[in-house]
């Protein structure tokens, strides 16, 4: 299939002088500026991470404009990485960007060379199978991140093995998985049988229920990190209906009862 030509960019010249100015900011930044100066690589980690979860949020409640301002903090922290590598001469913006562009190149390869991928799942095996003989990882699951939140380390997971081919063949028998998992948890965290509790095996069955819902999730094409965002945002709006309502009422939570909490809640999931 032939490449298709992107249409003209009118404003590409715009663009790169918006980049350039961005570039020159930060240089006089790091000269001028007694914060900037004193950032490095480590100072900048935690930072970066929370600009991200902002992006994330602002995504979740499609406030396009937020989505803009958060942008421009990750390209801010970018080049502010690459300024920082350029004074340990370890690599700059230059290398940064065409080391992405040869990456994007080499693994798509149905794109710029000759190789067939006619649908999504095709492209996500070409890229699994080509990043694994880029790094030499002995082992698939190397190339997820030990520092992921464990929900989207699960999701990445799973989505690892399925780009060889290690995947249920139908969701049905994911499912059946679920319940097969459920069933373990329940018979380790049996709340009626009057016997203690082995919090250690009960943990270890909730973990495989998690593990079997999240891989559920991906055959229903849910992003299962984003779901559980969304109903956490739903909760606190819910949640913080109610303690307006009490207060107008004149009400302490901590002295009402659930009955009467339960009232505002359902107020709230009508609204």
């Amino acid at each position: 299939m032939p490449m298709i030509t992107p249409p003209i960019d009118t404003n590409r010249k715009a663009k790169l002088e918006a980049f350039d100015r961005l570039l020159t900011i930060m240089d006089e930044l790091r000269l001028n500026c007694p914060w900037d100066k004193k950032q490095t690589l480590e100072s900048l980690r935690h930072l970066t991470i929370e600009e991200v979860y902002e992006l994330s949020d602002a995504i979740l409640e499609g406030d396009e404009e937020e989505i803009r301002k958060e942008l421009g903090d990750i390209i801010l922290h970018i080049v502010f990485y690459a300024k920082i590598g350029e004074e340990r001469k370890s690599f700059d913006v230059a290398s940064v960007l065409n080391g992405i562009c040869d990456k994007l190149i080499h693994r798509h390869p149905h794109i710029y060379s000759d190789v067939e991928a006619n649908d999504e799942e095709a492209v996500k095996q070409n890229w699994e199978k080509i990043k694994l003989k880029e790094k030499g990882n002995v082992s698939v699951l190397g190339g997820v991140p030990t520092s992921l939140p464990a929900l989207v380390k699960a999701m990445r997971i799973q989505e690892k093995a399925r780009g060889v081919g290690f995947d249920w063949e139908h969701k049905a028998q994911v499912w059946e998985k679920v319940e097969e998992e459920m069933a373990e948890f329940k018979a380790e965290f049996n709340i009626d049988n009057g016997e203690p509790i082995d919090k250690e095996k009960a943990q270890a069955e909730f973990g495989d229920l998690l593990f079997s819902l999240i891989n559920y999730s991906r055959f229903l094409d849910i992003n299962p990190e984003e779901a559980l965002e969304r109903t956490n945002k739903k909760f606190i709006y819910r949640f913080q209906y109610l303690e307006a309502e009490a207060k107008k009422a004149g009400k302490n939570l901590s002295d009402m009862t659930l009955e009467e909490m339960d009232h505002y809640w359902n107020e709230a999931k009508g609204k």
